[in-house]
């Protein structure tokens, strides 16, 4: 099963998107399952059901963090890095959806009941959600393509 495929199963299976995405990725880098579901857990539904920026971006980021974010204070060249893929992800994602905005993707408010309610009754988690988690694996895929940890 590919990147793509066990992200879509992890969503199906009861987790957010965020937790997806980081929990498929993490262990690549070094991350076990369980921890990536942990650290992962409050972004889901654009932060806690805030409505912010949308779980699967969140976890993509964290993925791109894991992979080459700055660990020593003199290491400008892996902050850059970090920051240009970020970049590149967030512009692809855009071209496919038109925001990162949980609230602008799903066309509701997951902050209240109302919203909550109507994500539910028109299935939006199934029809949107699954489609942004599935994105976003296969985005971050194609930028890390091969990449170990650390590199």
């Amino acid at each position: 099963m590919d990147h793509e495929e066990i992200a879509v199963s992890c969503f199906d299976s009861g987790f957010s998107c965020s937790q997806s995405i980081l929990s498929t990725f993490g262990p690549r880098f070094g991350l076990d399952r369980e921890l990536a579901l942990r650290v992962a857990g409050a972004f889901g539904g654009g932060m806690a059901r805030m409505g912010e920026t949308c779980g699967a971006v969140t976890g993509a980021l964290m993925v791109i963090g894991l992979c080459y974010s700055k660990v020593k204070p003199e290491d400008d060249e892996a902050k850059e890095l970090t920051y240009r893929l970020v970049n590149r992800y967030v512009e692809e994602f855009k071209q496919q959806y038109g925001s990162i905005s949980c609230r602008d993707l799903l066309g509701c408010d997951l902050s209240t009941v109302e919203g909550r309610l109507s994500a539910k009754q028109n299935d939006l988690f199934n029809s949107k959600c699954r489609s942004f988690v599935r994105s976003s694996a296969k985005i971050i895929e194609s930028l890390l393509g091969s990449a170990k940890p650390f590199d």
